[in-house]
């Protein structure tokens, strides 16, 4: 499989592309990316133009999810490195609602039932849409390693963590945190930076331990196996997201500094 397109740094018009640290699909034709430098920047991928700045984060945004509201309104939520989480309300690009989590290094906000789940170093937090941390789920032992992804499969009812230096990927049942149920191991990886759900397939987004660089798997959630593996990038790759899971856009690392277009088979 190779990617259908690549776009440079400069074909976006944003300051810092290449230290993106997160993406997320609001819409067919529009793409949120959080960068190191507090932005939020939203891309056309019609014009391929960045025509709007979020900027009221002060610190490296390293989290984006979508939801609905109680009265179906489109929402999204961000999340930033010293952990604070916004709130916004899409059609209008304004702040609703923002609180703070405790946390060693907030890394990644995702929604489910009702709840969200925000990854950390140190824990994955199952949070009411409050701010109030209802519980939290660690590496099982002896590892108790950081994560630095996580992705929420609701209709499996499971939680999958990875870390930076490891090529295993652990897999919690939603309902019982406490231990995970789950190990699937990717070839010729050092570590995981992302993953997203896409269609009945987790994207996972990785550095590799020989010569490549950077790195895609595709994993099966249904028998916990590596069903393809991408070579993907000139650095690791920091950032997945998902285009009417017709599409992934997958970008790394400073010594990439590119986004390039999968098509999901």
């Amino acid at each position: 499989m190779d990617a259908e397109h690549w776009i440079s740094s400069s074909a976006v018009e944003s300051p810092d592309l290449s230290s993106q640290s997160c993406m997320l699909a609001v819409s067919g034709d529009q793409v949120w990316m959080g960068s190191e430098d507090s932005v939020i920047y939203i891309i056309s991928m019609v014009s391929m133009v960045c025509n709007r700045q979020l900027t009221e984060h002060r610190a490296e945004v390293t989290g984006l999810a979508l939801d609905l509201d109680k009265y179906s309104h489109k929402v999204a939520y961000s999340c930033s490195a010293e952990g604070t989480v916004l709130v916004w309300d899409v059609p209008t690009l304004q702040v609703r609602k923002r609180f703070r989590l405790s946390c060693d290094r907030l890394q990644s906000v995702h929604c489910s039932g009702g709840m969200l789940w925000c990854s950390s170093r140190d824990s994955v937090m199952e949070v009411w849409r409050t701010g109030s941390v209802k519980s939290r789920v660690h590496f099982p032992e002896p590892q108790r390693a950081s994560f630095s992804a996580v992705v929420l499969l609701s209709e499996r009812e499971e939680l999958w963590g990875a870390c930076s230096d490891s090529a295993d990927l652990h897999v919690w049942r939603v309902n019982d945190p406490t231990r995970a149920s789950q190990r699937v191991v990717l070839p010729d990886c050092s570590g995981c930076f992302c993953m997203i759900p896409v269609k009945n397939q987790v994207w996972v987004g990785a550095a590799g331990r020989s010569s490549v660089k950077g790195k895609l798997y595709i994993v099966d959630p249904e028998r916990y196996e590596v069903l393809k593996e991408l070579q993907a990038h000139g650095d690791r790759v920091t950032a997945l997201c998902s285009a009417e899971d017709r599409y992934v856009l997958s970008g790394a690392g400073r010594l990439d500094g590119k986004i390039a277009i999968w098509k999901v088979e």
